[in-house]
């Protein structure tokens, strides 16, 4: 069962900004990964997604509702951190929590707790005055606060150091061993490669890619031809490196990463 489906979605806004004509769904239980550089449209999307803009052409729905009609409803059920979180800076995260907490339906104290003690974050102080990873913590615990079933993720572990990057990714790995349906968008290769069931590289607001991690693996191999000088160097290279051994050449093919393969789309240029 699809839980996230977008279906010819457009919203141009001149000059080639914009996305055209993107498709995608996520199945219950799937976390997508949503890849694409700055300016690309993964942000865009998700702000359809959220009911935050009105589709021009295509359609949007979470859960079987309308993701403009129905805004209201969804934002109820599911968890949300924005590529840019905005908070009430007057307030303390302690005062920010709870105030999403009312929101939330007034989730269970027990799991947010956990999640503050899990990202060391002490939620006393004004937020004005913390760091871009202490509030990017307090965007994570109130978005998984009250146990959702389907989350929407925009660059949730930017500002956060590689220790609490971690602790995310084994937060999200928990999260798909329940079942919950997470679409993610991300700039860390790494997070993608080890909790996303399949990924969608978006480019100049097209869908360039869209399959699981292995099977675009499968379709950009690289192979190596070494030419040794006696056929036990040969064999001993083989073996080494997993290779074939024809005489005095061995031939090696290794799969290139999930970070060659973005780069196989862009091409190394800059799409800001």
């Amino acid at each position: 069962m699809s839980m996230i489906k977008i279906e010819h979605l457009t919203r141009d806004y001149g000059g080639g900004k914009g996305i055209f004509d993107v498709s995608f769904q996520v199945k219950q239980g799937e976390v997508f990964g949503f890849l694409g550089p700055n300016g690309a449209g993964k942000t865009t999307t998700i702000r359809h997604l959220m009911g935050f803009l009105q589709a021009k052409s295509g359609q949007c729905i979470i859960d079987g509702l309308d993701c403009w009609k129905d805004r209201e409803k969804i934002q109820e059920i599911l968890g949300y951190i924005p590529g840019e979180i905005s908070f009430f800076n007057d307030m303390t995260g302690v005062e920010f929590l709870k105030f999403i907490g009312k929101y939330r339906k007034n989730p269970s104290d027990i799991r947010k707790n956990e999640l503050t003690e899990r990202f060391e974050l002490n939620p006393h102080g004004k937020i004005k005055k913390m760091s871009k990873g202490m509030k990017q913590k307090i965007g994570i615990v109130a978005a998984f606060m009250h146990d959702p079933d389907i989350l929407i993720l925009d660059e949730p572990t930017s500002g956060l150091d590689p220790l609490m990057q971690n602790r995310f990714i084994e937060l999200v790995q928990e999260e798909k061993k329940k079942g919950k349906t997470i679409l993610m968008s991300s700039h860390m290769f790494e997070e993608v490669e080890r909790t996303c069931h399949q990924i969608g590289i978006i480019r100049e607001g097209k869908l360039a890619a869209l399959d699981s991690v292995e099977k675009l693996r499968e379709q950009y191999v690289r192979s190596y031809t070494v030419t040794l000088d006696t056929p036990e160097l040969a064999q001993a290279f083989a073996k080494d490196f997993g290779g074939i051994c024809n005489g005095l050449r061995v031939t090696v093919t290794t799969r290139q990463s999930l970070e060659d393969i973005f780069m196989h789309y862009y091409g190394g240029d800059e799409n800001d």
